[in-house]
């Protein structure tokens, strides 16, 4: 029995392991594979996505910074055809076209100036006072005197302020002039400036050195953008997208195209995790779904085995216990039929001895033994052995109808009869266990009709569990017939006892198979059970009242049909 129950525990225990690896095989295979994939079509989706965006709009701030100093180039180009012409004096021509500037594009030119091969500037007009200003040591002019048209970088010059130039060359009487003018910085500047993408993107321009042309903004990295202007010269495309990292370990996006008109780049740097936020958040959220459905797969690969497994023991209890009933069942019906056949031996010496017990009797009647002290006692002995004699004949009779009662054909019969029959076959046991019991019979009760012997089950059953309760310390069982008065056609059976009584959070659960408050081997859980099973059959229905230290009442309701009518001499039944 130990084994049998090792070798179980064993099974269950492979049977939980092998369904929890298939179920963390079959569940997080494939959400692994569909999350990777998933995050990485994804990841890439979106990097594209903000990588096409940036340059888009990097390009398209290029074309307009491109398009503005094409624009005030070709302005000072044709200033400078108009002064070839020789029309109008330096200093005249200057004042007046510095207005039309200015009423034109506002602040953009600041100042408009003449320089001569030597570099001086001989003729001016503008806020600062330029006259004669000696530009011959100046980069911009060294530059621009060998090139028909320059734009020079960003620088801070005599005026000690950031600005650039736009030089075009001239040449008149024989001789070579630069017309000049000064571009507003704070108006390029707000071309480039007004560019920002989430909290730490920016844009700002640079040349070919790494040196800024607007102005610095928090954030701005010179090794990186110098190496930018590096990788950018390498490449042949406009737009460049890069993901750089400083000394600090921060890490960042760097976005840069050439402009047209002149060796500047413009460049955009954002901060990575600023320009990735939103992927960042919905990553975030992807690992916290992921990680709750892997609790989720956990807590199912833990428990639904569990479950399963207990329901399988519980059912391999069930159908073995079951298969123990079913044993006793044959050993009971072999009881049956050992009892009858050893009730049938001994009911033919009992007559015997009976028939030998009279005809003593009768020989005693003829003899004259008048004188004889003891024919009395001799005649009340034999009376006594015809009487113990007939009673014996009488139980072994009730015992051979009670075994051979074992079928469920449907028969009509008198309720009381059934009950009378199986309170003589309990009232020996009854006696050894000191109760007491009574019948309280309806005399004009209807037939019902219904199997005899399962109704016999459920009487001797109901009176068995009374007298258990009971155990030896007594008590009176009541036994009652009546007809129903509240429900129409229906016969009563109670059964009551003045026993122990049944718990109240037992009381939902008597009639469930198998459960029993009996001692181990003293039953099985199956007698309750299967009274409630007989009595639905029927069509009837079963109660239980029961108070803890006062008493148990089961109530049976059976129905019955009027039109059936018993002929009380021979009982045949008239439809």
């Amino acid at each position: 029995m130990e084994n049998s129950l090792v070798e179980r525990n064993a099974f269950y225990q492979v049977l939980t392991r092998r369904m929890r690896a298939l179920i963390l095989i079959v569940s997080f295979l494939p959400m692994i594979l569909t999350t990777s994939i998933l995050f990485y079509r994804f990841n890439h989706a979106y990097t594209q996505k903000i990588q096409g965006h940036i340059s888009e709009l990097l390009q398209k701030h290029s074309d307009n910074i491109d398009t503005f100093l094409s624009e005030k180039s070709g302005n000072i180009k044709y200033l400078a055809q108009l002064f070839n012409r020789g029309q109008m004096a330096p200093d005249i021509f200057l004042q007046k076209h510095l207005a039309l500037l200015k009423s034109e594009y506002g602040d953009v030119f600041t100042d408009i100036g003449i320089v001569n091969e030597k570099g001086i500037q001989f003729s001016y007009e503008g806020p600062f006072k330029l006259e004669n200003a000696d530009y011959s040591n100046a980069e911009w002019f060294l530059k621009a005197k060998d090139k028909p048209f320059y734009i020079s970088d960003v620088f801070t010059g005599l005026r000690g302020h950031p600005h650039f130039i736009i030089a075009v060359k001239i040449k008149t009487n024989g001789s070579d002039y630069i017309l000049r003018s000064t571009i507003n910085f704070g108006a390029f500047n707000s071309l480039v400036g007004n560019i920002h993408i989430g909290k730490t993107g920016f844009a700002f321009i640079i040349d070919t050195n790494g040196q800024l042309q607007t102005k610095r903004a928090d954030g701005f990295k010179q090794p990186i953008i110098k190496s930018m202007v590096d990788r950018h010269q390498n490449r042949n495309s406009q737009t460049t997208f890069t993901k750089e990292q400083d000394v600090s370990g921060n890490k960042y996006i760097v976005v840069t195209s050439m402009l047209k008109n002149i060796d500047w780049v413009m460049v955009f740097q954002q901060d990575l995790n600023d320009a990735f936020h939103d992927l960042r958040k919905t990553q975030h959220l992807t690992i916290v779904i992921f990680i709750l459905g892997c609790i989720a797969i956990l807590s199912v690969t833990f428990v639904l085995p569990r479950n399963i497994v207990k329901l399988i023991s519980i059912s391999d209890q069930k159908s073995e216990a079951m298969n123990k009933q079913v044993v006793e069942s044959g050993k009971l019906a072999t009881i049956g039929e050992l009892a009858s056949g050893i009730a049938h031996e001994i009911n033919n010496p009992v007559a015997i001895m009976v028939e030998e017990a009279g005809w003593i009797e009768d020989l005693l009647e003829e003899e004259d033994l008048k004188e004889c002290k003891n024919l009395d006692e001799f005649k009340r002995s034999l009376r006594q052995i015809n009487t113990q004699g007939k009673r014996c004949k009488e139980i072994t009779h009730k015992l051979l109808s009670f075994a051979r009662k074992t079928d469920s054909t449907i028969n009509d019969l008198q309720i009381n009869d059934s009950v009378t029959e199986i309170v003589s076959l309990t009232a020996q046991m009854a006696r050894y266990n000191n109760v007491i019991i009574q019948t309280i019979l309806q005399d004009d009760i209807p037939y019902i009709r219904i199997s005899p012997s399962e109704l016999q089950q459920v009487i001797l059953n109901l009176i068995n569990n009374a007298i258990d309760a009971m155990e030896k310390s007594g008590g009176t069982i009541v036994i009652q017939t009546k007809t129903s008065r509240i429900e129409e056609n229906h016969v009563v059976l109670s059964i009551e006892d003045d026993g122990p009584g049944i718990p109240k959070e037992n009381l939902d659960r008597i009639f469930d198979p198998f459960f029993t408050t009996k001692k181990v081997g003293k039953g099985t859980g199956l007698g309750l059970s299967i009274c409630y099973g007989i009595i639905q059959k029927m069509g009837g229905e079963i109660e239980v009242y029961s108070h803890v230290g006062v008493g148990t009442k089961f109530r049976i309701w059976i129905p019955f049909q009027e039109n059936i009518l018993i002929d009380e001499s021979s009982h045949s039944v008239e439809s």
